[in-house]
């Protein structure tokens, strides 16, 4: 493990779980800074922590985590061979008859919040992002992307030599039957796409991140 990246991002960690920026860290329980390997060359992002990850601290876990985590294994590859982190850090919730639910974090929430995410960018520098779902997509690759059109292409971004958008873990978990299957089926396929683009820059580029002993940061079988 690089000393140096980790360290990096321990400082980062440090300094975001005490922002105070905007209105989201009056309603917190914890930020959601991300985990994961600071050295994989592939980075995961969604939109923001829902209410247990805001409980926990940690991203993606409850029902949408297990389905990350189970489309993950299908590629023969588990949290440690990438990094998982959002756009926010903090949960954005609105309180509606006595009951809080998720709701969209708002232009300047988002724009407050990214420096974190770009930050963590800076030092991970991964070569592919897969960006989860439409408000991060529009974020990491271009604001008019189009989901159901443009999901599992390969696109430049000035955040990574390529991104990927891919349906949200927690949009597949809303359908049922056949739309079920085949929404986790297309998952699975991104992450298979994002491994595979990652394999492929890194042949071309020679890159560290997948000899010696980081070679299994992304299987390439």
């Amino acid at each position: 493990m690089n000393e140096s990246i980790t360290q990096q991002i321990d400082e980062l960690r440090e300094q975001c779980i005490r922002c105070d920026r905007c209105a989201l860290s009056q309603t917190r329980n914890n930020v959601v800074f991300g985990e994961g390997n600071p050295e994989s060359p592939l980075m995961i992002v969604g939109e923001g922590p829902g209410a247990t990850e805001d409980a926990t601290g940690h991203p993606f876990v409850g029902r949408a985590g297990k389905l990350l985590d189970e489309a993950l294994a299908a590629n023969r590859m588990s949290r440690k061979h990438v990094w998982i982190g959002n756009v926010v850090k903090c949960r954005a919730c609105i309180i509606e008859n006595g009951r809080t639910r998720n709701r969209p974090p708002t232009i300047e929430e988002v724009s407050t919040c990214t420096p974190w995410l770009e930050k963590q960018i800076e030092i991970i520098k991964p070569l592919v992002i897969l960006a989860l779902g439409a408000p991060s997509s529009k974020f990491i690759i271009k604001k008019d992307l189009r989901m159901t059109k443009e999901r599992g292409i390969i696109y430049p971004t000035k955040y990574a030599h390529c991104a990927i958008a891919a349906l949200h873990p927690a949009y597949i978990l809303r359908q049922a039957g056949k739309e079920y299957d085949g929404g986790k089926s297309l998952l699975i396929a991104d992450i298979d796409a994002a491994r595979r683009e990652v394999i492929r820059i890194k042949k071309e580029s020679h890159d560290p991140r997948l000899s010696g002993d980081s070679a299994d940061l992304v299987p390439s079988g």
